[in-house]
């Protein structure tokens, strides 16, 4: 059986507010628990109007106090926003109430414009140095050293598992010198994919956290009781990227009956291939293609984001997957 886990965006609908998002974000992670996923993880976001989890390691402790068996953690936390003390104590911290069950997943992207980067008061060289920093909260979860003059309190000598996110090589790279579990952003970056996977796996060296390459794979997944309805559930998605293409931010929207509309051609062609890892429709159709993309990967871990604007409509998705999960043998 295939690994199945969730992505949220805690999304942020028209004319809702993070508050529900938020609220939202509770229900499904204790549907998923329930129905069997394996971890449950949030991204750090920023002036983002339709996603609600900026604070993500506060929105964490949300989760995991909300659950009491998935794994919980970040997908990721952007580790140039921050200093490696200040995440090590955080995450200390989660583990020290949620033992067992918390994931550090560190990018180097922004996850932001470049306004906002300067409200983060980020220097805009940081990402330079995200090998070092994840060096540095490594070592401040490990055992102390006698002579070691700065801890982190909670965190040191904790078992955080730590993971290294990535859209391109790098972190592909990056994961494997250090031999750290690497999951591709493939749900919205799928170009280098398949280049990634391969290098990762090539060059891939053991480590005490990990003996062997171990790859997670994010996809969008849209499941509803046709393909039909499926179609029209996803346009929400589609209108999402769009708008990102365009340059613009705004709260997830409803689905429309006919996307054609919505944008021209060149848009339609740029976001296809953005959601190049995108899986909608019936139990069968979603099924079918996720056999072939795991046959194409070999994936040891899918993680899954359903960007539904309806919340039931949402859960039903991740029910119908959750289904599904005995039928995705992994290759």
């Amino acid at each position: 059986m295939t690994r199945l886990s969730v992505l949220d965006l805690a999304p942020v609908t028209r004319n809702a507010t993070p508050a529900v998002a938020l609220a939202n974000s509770r229900d499904l992670a204790q549907h998923a628990e329930a129905w069997g996923y394996h971890r449950y993880w949030l991204a750090e976001h920023h002036n983002m109007v339709g996603i609600a989890s900026a604070a993500t390691s506060v929105v964490i402790g949300h989760i995991a106090g909300a659950t009491r068996s998935i794994r919980v953690g970040a997908g990721g936390i952007m580790l140039p926003n921050h200093a490696p003390l200040m995440i090590a104590e955080q995450f200390g911290t989660l583990e020290s109430l949620y033992p067992g069950r918390i994931d550090l997943g560190l990018g180097r992207a922004p996850g932001t414009d470049q306004t906002t980067l300067r409200a983060l008061r980020r220097d805009p060289m940081s990402a330079e140095r995200f090998p070092q920093d994840v060096l540095e909260v490594q070592a401040y979860f490990s055992a102390a050293a006698a002579n070691q003059s700065v801890q982190a309190v909670p965190g040191t000598g904790l078992n955080v598992p730590i993971w290294i996110l990535g859209s391109s090589t790098f972190g592909a790279e990056l994961a494997a010198a250090l031999g750290l579990p690497y999951a591709f952003a493939s749900h919205f970056a799928p170009a280098d994919m398949m280049r990634a996977i391969e290098i990762y796996r090539s060059r891939f060296h053991p480590s005490a956290q990990l003996d062997r390459p171990y790859v997670m794979l994010g996809v969008n997944v849209t499941a509803a009781d046709s393909d039909q309805e499926a179609a029209r559930l996803f346009s929400s998605v589609q209108q999402q990227f769009t708008n990102m293409v365009r340059g613009t931010r705004g709260q997830l929207q409803p689905p429309l009956e006919n996307i054609e509309g919505y944008w021209s051609v060149a848009e339609k062609i740029h976001v296809q291939r953005m959601l190049a890892c995108a899986f909608q429709g019936s139990a069968t159709t979603v099924r079918d293609g996720l056999r072939d993309f795991l046959a194409r990967t070999g994936a040891d871990e899918l993680m899954v984001t359903a960007h539904i604007y309806d919340h039931a409509a949402r859960l039903r998705s991740y029910e119908i997957l959750a289904g599904l999960a005995a039928d995705l043998k992994q290759p």
